[in-house]
Order: C-alpha cells, then sequence, then structure tokens
C-alpha cells in the first residue's frame, strides 16, 4: 500500500528556478527558527527554574504551555487565515513567533514565563500549514512531496544546530539570550521570505467551514489522535533530558549540549529517511516507527546511567520521532482532501498535545519519587497506545472500503 501526497495546483506559475532554492530555504528557516524554540526550553529547564524559583517538574509546564499555544492556535489562525495571500500569512506568523520570544525574554516569574510561552506556541502549527503549501507551489508536481519534506528539515536541522547552540548561549549568558537568538532568526527569516518567495493572491474560493470540514474525516481524526498520544512517548523521556544526563548518566552540565546533538543529528537522519520510506509504504512507516520508540525506550530505562548507551538511546529516539511524524504528516495531508492546510497544521497540533502529555506525565512520576528514568516507561506505554489507534484506524479504513 502506498501514499502520495496530493497537494493543491499552485495558483500562480512556478517562480524562476534560481529562486526556488532562496524560497524553500526561507521557509525552512522559518521551521528552524521555531524547533529551536520548542526544543531549547528542554535544556535549559534547570537555569529557567533557578531563575524563576521554581523546582524543575514544576517549570517542566512551560514546555506544556507553549505545546497548548500551538493546539490552540493551529486550526484558529489556519481557519481564519484561509483567505489571505500565503507568503503574508507566514511572514506575519514568523514575526509573531518572534513576538512570543521577545516576551519570553523579558518576563519575570513563573506565570509570565507560563503565560508568554504560550503566546510564543500559537503561530508554530499554522506556520508550518502554510509554509508546506507554499513550498509545493514552487516547483512541478513531481517534486512537491519533497519541498514539503525540506521545509520541515529545518524543524530537524534545529535541534543539530540551533538547539545545542542556543542552549550553550542560555548556559554562559542566561537563559533568556537563548530566546533572544529566536528571535533574530525569526526576523531573518520573515526578511529572505519578503525577498524570495513569490506573492501569491489570495485564495477567495477559501473558507472557514472548508478548512475545518477535514476535521469530519475519520481518518484524520485517528491520524491526529495516533500523533497526539504516541508522539507523546518521545516527549515523556525528552523533556527532561538535562536531568538525565546530569543526574543518571552523571556527567556535567557542560554534557548537555553533545546529547542534545545526539538528538539532532539523529532527527535529521530519520527525516532524510522518512522520503524513501514513506514512498514505501506510509502506514508501515508509521507502525514500525512506532514499534522501535517502545523498544527504545524500555531500553533507555535500563541503560541510561550508561554514557555510550545513553547517547545512541537519544540518537535514535531523535531519528524514530522524525520517521514517524513525517509518516504522520503525509497521512494527514492525504486525509484531509481539500483543507490540505488545515491537514499539514493539525499534525503539529497533534505533536504538541503529545509534547504537552509526555512532559506533563514525566513531571507527574518524577515529582512522585520515580526518579528520571521512570518517564521512560511512561513514553513507551504512550507509544504503544498510539500505535493501538493507528491500527484501528487502518482497520476502520479497510471496512468502509
Amino acid at each position: 500500500m502506498t501514499s502520495s501526497v496530493d497537494l493543491a495546483a499552485p495558483e500562480t506559475s512556478t517562480p524562476r528556478a534560481a529562486h526556488v532554492g532562496l524560497a524553500i530555504i526561507s521557509l525552512a528557516l522559518g521551521g528552524f527558527a521555531i524547533g529551536t524554540t520548542e526544543f531549547v526550553t528542554m535544556g535549559l529547564l534547570k537555569e529557567i527554574a533557578a531563575g524563576i524559583d521554581e523546582s524543575i517538574p514544576t517549570t517542566g509546564h512551560v514546555i506544556t504551555a507553549y505545546a497548548f499555544g500551538v493546539v490552540v492556535g493551529a486550526p484558529v489562525i489556519v481557519a481564519l487565515g484561509a483567505r489571505l495571500p500565503r507568503r503574508e500569512l507566514a511572514v506575519g506568523l514568523i514575526l509573531a513567533l518572534g513576538v512570543g520570544n521577545a516576551v519570553t525574554a523579558l518576563a519575570s516569574g513563573y506565570v509570565p514565563v507560563l503565560a508568554a510561552r504560550f503566546l510564543a506556541g500559537l503561530p508554530h502549527g499554522a506556520y508550518f500549514g502554510v509554509a508546506s503549501l507554499l513550498a509545493a507551489s514552487l516547483v512541478p508536481p513531481h517534486r512537491r512531496g519533497r519541498a514539503v519534506s525540506r521545509v520541515m528539515l529545518g524543524l530537524s536541522v534545529a535541534t543539530v544546530a540551533g538547539v545545542p547552540a542556543a542552549t550553550w548561549l542560555g548556559q554562559e549568558l542566561g537563559w533568556r539570550a537563548a530566546y533572544w537568538a529566536v528571535v533574530v532568526l525569526a526576523v531573518l527569516a520573515a526578511a529572505m521570505m519578503l525577498l524570495f518567495v513569490p506573492h501569491q493572491a489570495a485564495d477567495r474560493t477559501s473558507s472557514i467551514r472548508g478548512e475545518l470540514s477535514a476535521l469530519k474525516r475519520p481518518q484524520v481524526l485517528f491520524a491526529v489522535s495516533a500523533g497526539m498520544v504516541g508522539f507523546g512517548g518521545l516527549f515523556a523521556m525528552y523533556s527532561y533530558v538535562a536531568p538525565i544526563v546530569t543526574d543518571v548518566t552523571g556527567l556535567a552540565d557542560s554534557s548537555i549540549p553533545w546529547f542534545l546533538l545526539a538528538f539532532g543529528i539523529g532527527s535529521v537522519l530519520g527525516s532524510w529517511l522518512a522520503g524513501p520510506l514513506a514512498d514505501w509504504d506510509v502506514p508501515r512507516l508509521v507502525i514500525w516507527g512506532f514499534v522501535a520508540t517502545i523498544a527504545v525506550l524500555v531500553v533507555f530505562h535500563q541503560t541510561a546511567g550508561l554514557v555510550v548507551p545513553a547517547a545512541l538511546g537519544i540518537f535514535a529516539i531523535g531519528a524514530l520521532g522524525s520517521l514517524v511524524a513525517i509518516g504522520l504528516q503525509i497521512r494527514l495531508m492525504d486525509a484531509a482532501g481539500d483543507a490540505q492546510m488545515l491537514g499539514a497544521a493539525l499534525n503539529h497540533s497533534a505533536l504538541n498535545i503529545a509534547n504537552g502529555l509526555g512532559a506533563w506525565l514525566g513531571g507527574v512520576v518524577i515529582a512522585a519519587g520515580y526518579g528520571y528514568r521512570a518517564p521512560s516507561l511512561v513514553g513507551a506505554a504512550l507509544a504503544v497506545a498510539g500505535l493501538l489507534i493507528f491500527l484501528a484506524g487502518l482497520l476502520a479504513q479497510r471496512r468502509t472500503v
């Protein structure tokens, strides 16, 4: 069983080839800024906790706040912005991300930082929805799937370069410096989009009702549910990677960026592999991705105290997370019909519900005294649940064929 991304035809002619690469790079840079701000909080959790005078499990709620912002923002912004010119919508969203990070950097105290992270998360999913369609419109039909994956690759590259660099910056200059760096990235991405992404006239046939119609499709709901539960398996462990490295593996704070780098390299590798594997069979990609995630999290629980196995486990989780995320992204875009921008955005809503769910449940077991290894087993249980939901969706699809 194969699957392909049937993206809407571009509204304007394809721009000159010399500009296509720069246009996609500018859209990917927006994804790079988003990936940096989403994941750097995990690497700086101890510093933020000290800065706002809260415990690490309580400070983990700021990760949940960002994720909740993504969940709320994606469907609302996509539906309201469906009839806006796509380039201008993308520019506005990435600048809004910059504003949210500036507010984070200026905030003091637990509640203000919590609110600022919610604000910063609002444009996240909607940006990837519109950026995916913009990238698809820049290339011939047979290359549109690859263009979309390049935008998503910006998120993965952020885990290799942006997150470790921002984590180091936050450790050296204070945690607020990491969020100021994201502001700079957002402004640069917006400027490049205005320079290299061609203007497209607004689609006046789009409507709020048309975009939200995707929510009535059973396969969209199954894919979203599988992502929001199953992907929580990754975040239950990864949200607490900093204290795992220092308290379980027994390394210094200066080692944390290296473990984040291992996760990032795995994520980039997974993104590159996801394309050909998805062309082979999207459902099997998702199924085996979940199965491997379960196995790795169980093994990580047993070996987190050893440096090399811990690093390899974090690397493997990064790779598997990208495989599952991109597989679900393609599944959703196939299932969403004409509401493809919302379908693409919903994947990020689902993954950020998983982000918040995993971080919260991980914090619960840590606060209960089970230690920093325990979130790995919570994550394995969530991945099992996500796999079962996805399999139920496939069974329901077969019964309707």
